[in-house]
């Protein structure tokens, strides 16, 4: 009636209906890294996170797996942003959306964004590294001014051991051209680089750094004071973004471990010269 094969019937009816230890093993895992990612984990980051911990998995069982464990990304769908290409007067967007460059300290780029702290917007002041898009410099504070860019400066450039010969690029917010921040910049010998205005994707890997701050980690009514704020999103930088959520732009790895590679293969050629 069904144009089932009896044999096929009845090695269904016999099956083996207990769960192995690895079904198990594998079940438990994607629902930890599930849970660490904050619920934001969609399948291709699952997989990558298990495959780097070990237990090699690919995006589409991650996925099976997700929908029988009834897990779901909490991720926002992709939107359009308007164009321009009106420059500064001053600073020329000289980076010009070369985003890939070959080492660690070579292009910093920074933007501000606002976080809600239970009865007024806060700022978020970061610093990523072009490199690894890793964050190494933050700061929260309720005024988006120069005092809040300078502190996300200064933690950067103390935290990467006063380096020389960088770039810094962000868009033309007034906290980025007044003069006292612009006095920092030729302190540290930092050379300046600007978006055109109105233009999100000449700094797109800071826009893409706070939606995923924002879709994965920052619950959606906000936090209940500005030190809850700070504490969590601390908690999010330094531990999953930077030590385990895998970046398209590293080879689905880590910004921390595409650092530590970076550093290895310096070495090595540094002891073969």
């Amino acid at each position: 009636m069904f144009s089932v094969h009896r044999s096929s019937y009845k090695y269904w009816v016999n099956r083996d209906r207990k769960i192995s230890p690895e079904t198990v093993k594998l079940h438990s895992e994607v629902r930890s890294i599930h849970k660490l990612s904050n619920g934001s984990a969609g399948a291709g980051t699952i997989a990558s996170i298990a495959t780097n911990n070990g237990l090699e998995l690919t995006r589409y069982r991650a996925s099976r797996l997700m929908k029988q464990l009834g897990l779901v990304s909490c991720q926002l769908r992709k939107h359009s942003y308007k164009k321009s290409a009106t420059e500064h007067i001053c600073i020329p967007n000289t980076l010009a959306r070369e985003f890939n460059v070959l080492g660690p300290n070579q292009v910093w780029c920074g933007d501000v964004t606002y976080i809600w702290t239970g009865k007024r917007w806060a700022y978020l002041a970061v610093v990523l590294d072009l490199f690894s898009r890793k964050p190494i410099g933050w700061s929260i504070s309720y005024s988006p001014n120069t005092e809040l860019t300078g502190s996300a400066l200064k933690m950067a450039f103390e935290l990467r051991g006063q380096p020389k010969g960088i770039m810094f690029h962000s868009d033309q917010g007034c906290h980025y051209t007044s003069r006292k921040y612009r006095q920092l910049l030729w302190r540290f010998k930092i050379q300046q680089s600007m978006s055109r205005r109105g233009n999100c994707w000449d700094n797109a890997p800071m826009e893409r750094f706070f939606r995923s701050l924002k879709t994965e980690w920052v619950p959606g009514i906000g936090y209940s004071n500005i030190d809850e704020a700070k504490y969590a999103i601390t908690d999010y930088i330094v531990g999953y973004y930077s030590q385990t959520r895998p970046h398209q732009h590293n080879g689905r790895i880590s910004p921390n471990r595409a650092e530590e590679l970076y550093w290895n293969d310096y070495k090595s050629v540094a002891k073969l010269t």
